[in-house]
């Protein structure tokens, strides 16, 4: 196995986190070379359940979310496991954790308690809601964050439709690389005062920030964005087309970009009609528009119109499903699909890591592990000999693989 690479080496992070948003912080960080310890309960996290699918036994939401990880795991309910997490956090650089509100607390392992025995420790909390506020003691979840944010608002065919939510777990995933990206900025800030702090953001806020636009729009006119489907909601055409054998997406907002697009289709008299002529005409004449351009585009195959529109330097891209995705040849020369081996499940493909760098790149070298199965390793790191991890692994205070 490679040892870890990346810009964080050298940085230690204890994840005390499950299922989703937490782990994607933890596999954030491990991607550019942190050292994170996952740290399970005795069943594990629940992401080892939720089959199927499975691959020789191992969950395959488990294995994408905490490659690069160590695994330990310990029955909290022990006093002896609570002490051993106060020593692994004692020389920790960083902890994630999303339990409920208290959880820590009541453990004595809460922000206050921890900063006496470890002042540069970054202390990162990802909840549902955030930690102050009406809602702070609320549990999250993906779903309820994108309704109470307004996504599922937005997300949709058209006005009057059922809600629809995104079906990517975008609250869960985009609070994991905020948090991430809190955690990168608050240790930089340690390094130079030596000092930690608290990191926290939450479910609902993750979902918030992908209002940008729509929030502008409502601050703006005081009016509700509504959905759109396809198209954009400042600009047109931006949207997805039919095709005589399928969709094509189209980006052709700006006024350069719309001329080229009527001179691939051949109806440059187009943009002679007041109604399409500039972005705000075409935006208040959407659906007429649509017709119209549809109507040109299913003379001809998703493939030929994509071969024009990249002769003329137009954004166009093919509607991929999740398996066109993984062999697109980019994806793979960007490295966004990789393959690790996996001492039960063997050799597992995963998704890369989305930032490259030139000096120091991040590097997917360890598949998720086995429940447990670091525990020997990191109890000697701690300082235990052979003996003592014996005996707390006999009194299941430690599970080991």
């Amino acid at each position: 196995m490679k040892p870890l690479t990346g810009p964080l080496k050298g940085m230690r992070v204890i994840e005390l986190a499950h299922i989703m948003a937490g782990p994607v912080c933890g596999l954030m960080l491990a991607d550019m070379g942190a050292d994170v310890i996952k740290v399970e309960k005795p069943a594990g996290d629940d992401s080892r359940r939720f089959v199927p699918p499975e691959i020789n036994g191992e969950a395959a939401a488990y294995m994408m979310m905490n490659r690069n990880k160590r695994g330990i795991a310990l029955n909290l309910k022990d006093a002896e496991a609570v002490e051993i997490l106060r020593k692994l956090l004692t020389e920790a650089d960083v902890v994630i954790e999303n339990y409920r509100t208290g959880t820590m607390e009541r453990l004595g392992l809460g922000y206050d308690d921890l900063v006496k025995i470890n002042p540069r420790l970054i202390y990162c909390e990802i909840s549902g809601f955030g930690r102050t506020g009406p809602y702070a003691d609320r549990g999250g979840f993906d779903l309820i964050a994108q309704g109470m944010a307004g996504l599922m608002s937005i997300t949709g065919e058209g006005p009057g439709r059922p809600p629809v939510k995104v079906a990517a777990p975008i609250s869960d995933i985009n609070s994991g690389i905020l948090a991430a990206m809190g955690v990168c900025a608050a240790y930089a800030n340690m390094l130079q005062t030596g000092q930690g702090q608290k990191v926290d953001t939450s479910l609902f806020e993750a979902a918030i920030v992908q209002t940008y636009w729509q929030s502008a729009i409502a601050f703006a006119t005081g009016e509700k964005p509504e959905p759109l489907g396809s198209a954009h909601p400042l600009n047109a055409p931006y949207q997805a087309f039919q095709t005589k054998d399928g969709w094509l997406n189209v980006g052709a907002a700006n006024q350069s970009n719309w001329l080229r697009f009527l001179e691939v289709i051949g109806a440059p008299e187009l943009n002679d009609d007041p109604k399409f002529a500039s972005n705000e005409a075409r935006k208040r004449n959407l659906p007429e528009l649509v017709e119209i351009l549809n109507g040109y585009l299913r003379q001809d195959t998703t493939e030929a119109w994509l071969a024009r529109m990249e002769t003329a330097k137009l954004p166009a891209g093919p509607i991929n499903d999740i398996l066109q995705m993984h062999d697109d040849p980019q994806t793979r020369a960007r490295e966004m699909v990789l393959s690790v081996d996996h001492p039960r499940a063997g050799k597992v493909d995963t998704i890369g890591h989305p930032v490259k760098f030139s000096r120091t790149p991040a590097n997917i070298t360890r598949a998720a592990p086995l429940l447990g199965q670091h525990s020997r390793d990191i109890l000697s790191e701690l300082g235990l000999d052979d003996a003592r991890i014996d005996a707390l692994i006999a009194s299941r205070a430690v599970i080991a693989a």
